[in-house]
C-alpha cells in the first residue's frame, strides 16, 4: 500500500517518470485523476481546474477571489453551480491527495504532496531536478516543441511553482531533507531513474510492518 509523491523542477521528466514507476508496480498514476477528482467536489468543469492549476498563486488568481462577494459565493453555491478560488482549491486538494494515499498504491505528481503527506508512513518522496538548458531541450525532444515555447513554458512553470508554494506556505520546497530520494536527471536516464524509485519503494515495503 504504498504511496510515492514524484516532486520535479518543470521539464525533469516527472510525468514520463511517473508513469514509468507506475506501469513498473502496478500503481495508479495520479495526475488528471486529481484534476477530476477536485472538479467533482468543486461542481466545476475539469477545463475550469485545469486554468485554474495553470494560474495558480498568480495576481490574477488573487485578483478574481478578492473580488468574489460572499453574497455571490452564496448564490452560486445555492445554485449547485460550483465555483472556485485559492483556498477552496487548496483545500480540495489536500482532501483529495490524502484519499489517494488511503487507497494505496499510487503515484502522486505533484501539486504539493510532498508536504500534505509528509508524515504519512508508507509514503516515499522523490524529487527530480535538471540544469534549466537540459530541461528545455526534454520538453524540446519529448513534447515535439519549438526552443521558444519550450524556454518560455519551462520559465513559467518555475514561477508557477513557486507561487503555488507561496500559497501553500512553504519556501523550502527544494529542501533535499523533505526527500526520501532527490535524482538529477542530467546524470541519469530514466530507465535507471525508474530502478531506483522501484528498488527504493520495494525495499520500503518490505520493512514495514504486516
Amino acid at each position: 500500500m504504498a504511496v510515492i509523491t514524484i516532486s520535479r523542477q518543470f521539464g525533469a521528466g516527472g510525468i514520463t517518470l511517473g508513469k514509468m514507476v507506475s506501469e513498473s508496480l502496478g500503481y495508479t498514476f495520479a495526475d488528471s485523476d486529481i484534476i477530476q477528482r477536485v472538479a467533482k467536489e468543486a461542481n466545476v468543469s475539469t477545463n475550469w481546474v485545469e486554468s485554474f492549476e495553470k494560474e495558480a498563486g498568480s495576481k490574477l488568481s488573487r485578483m478574481i477571489s478578492s473580488m468574489v462577494s460572499k453574497r455571490w459565493l452564496d448564490r452560486v453555491l445555492a445554485d449547485e453551480r460550483g465555483y472556485l478560488d485559492e483556498q477552496i482549491y487548496l483545500d480540495y486538494l489536500v482532501l483529495i491527495i490524502a484519499q489517494f494515499a488511503d487507497e494505496g498504491d499510487v503515484v502522486i505528481l505533484g501539486r504539493g504532496s510532498q508536504y500534505i503527506l509528509n508524515d504519512h508512513p508508507d509514503a516515499v518522496h522523490i524529487m527530480l531536478v535538471d540544469e534549466f538548458e537540459n530541461r528545455v531541450k526534454f520538453m524540446m525532444e519529448r513534447y515535439d516543441m519549438p526552443r521558444k515555447k519550450a524556454e518560455r513554458m519551462v520559465a513559467n512553470e518555475d514561477r508557477r511553482r513557486v507561487n503555488l508554494f507561496k500559497r501553500l506556505g512553504k519556501s523550502d520546497f527544494e529542501n533535499p531533507h523533505l526527500y526520501h530520494m532527490v535524482l538529477n536527471m542530467g546524470r541519469l536516464d530514466l530507465e535507471a531513474a525508474r530502478d531506483m524509485v522501484c528498488k527504493l519503494v520495494e525495499k520500503k515495503a518490505a520493512s514495514l510492518p504486516i
